[in-house]
């Protein structure tokens, strides 16, 4: 694991850091793999119940170093990003546990776009969502094109997107594209809030709420009640749910186990 990227868990909750202060984590090809990898091992451990993206110091991420190598005039961009961004795109959005982003500071570019990636995403007052690709002579990557329309509507996401003016947090939470704005000094204790009762819900009731959130995009009515009705049956026959129950009629905080 790159040393720009650092991880750590406690109480279910992983937290993995985007770390180059000094460039304002601006991603090289090392840390989008190493990001990814972070995402693919909090995928096979039982014990991670939430993961919390963030980024070091006073940014979330400013998109990727223009300074690298791979991707200067005459590189094939197309390659780059199947190594790159496109595995750690895929690797946050098809984790099954939910993914709680913390924007400390500007999130451009791709960075914007990573955040946007996320199940739950809270901004401080002061940060900024970026798509800059433009001013460089590119589309938005990352899912940008994808998630953006969805997430603000289509009118929205080309102007944001062929002019590559800033968003503020507060203008992204109006549009419906993050959920929460909060003052700089309760950034952290909103999200540990977040993620810890997150990490205290049932595991498989999350994990069916986001693949039946984004499969509605794909699908009509009568296939989403369809998903629907299969995935109630399967965790109406799961232990979390006889404890849920059993919690109400008892008038107790639930624990949830994932079984």
């Amino acid at each position: 694991m790159s040393d720009q990227i650092l991880v750590s868990r406690a109480g279910g909750v992983r937290r993995i850091t985007l770390n180059r202060p000094e460039k304002l984590n601006a991603m090289t090809g090392e840390m989008a793999q190493a990001a990814r990898s972070a995402f693919e091992e909090a995928a096979g451990d039982s014990e991670t119940r939430v993961v919390l993206l963030t980024g070091a110091g006073r940014a979330f991420c400013a998109g990727q170093d223009l300074a690298e190598s791979a991707i200067r005039p005459g590189r094939d961009l197309g390659a780059w990003l199947e190594r790159s961004y496109n595995p750690l795109v895929r690797a946050i959005r098809g984790i099954e546990k939910p993914v709680l982003a913390r924007v400390n500071g500007v999130a451009a570019g791709a960075g914007a776009n990573l955040a946007f990636a996320c199940d739950i995403v809270v901004a401080s007052e002061s940060a900024q969502f970026v798509e800059s690709f433009s001013r460089i002579g590119l589309l938005p990557d990352s899912g940008g094109t994808w998630m953006l329309p969805r997430l603000i509507g289509n009118a929205r996401a080309v102007a944001v997107s062929m002019l590559g003016s800033p968003i503020t947090a507060r203008q992204a939470h109006e549009w419906g594209a993050i959920w929460r704005v909060v003052d700089g000094d309760e950034l952290d204790g909103v999200c540990d809030e977040l993620a810890r009762t997150l990490a205290a819900a049932p595991p498989k009731a999350l994990a069916a709420i986001k693949s039946a959130t984004a499969r509605a995009w794909e699908q009509n009515l009568d296939a989403q009640l369809d998903l629907e009705r299969e995935l109630q049956r399967a965790l109406g026959a799961t232990a979390d749910y006889r404890e849920g129950i059993e919690a109400f009629s008892e008038k107790r905080a639930p624990v949830f186990r994932g079984e």
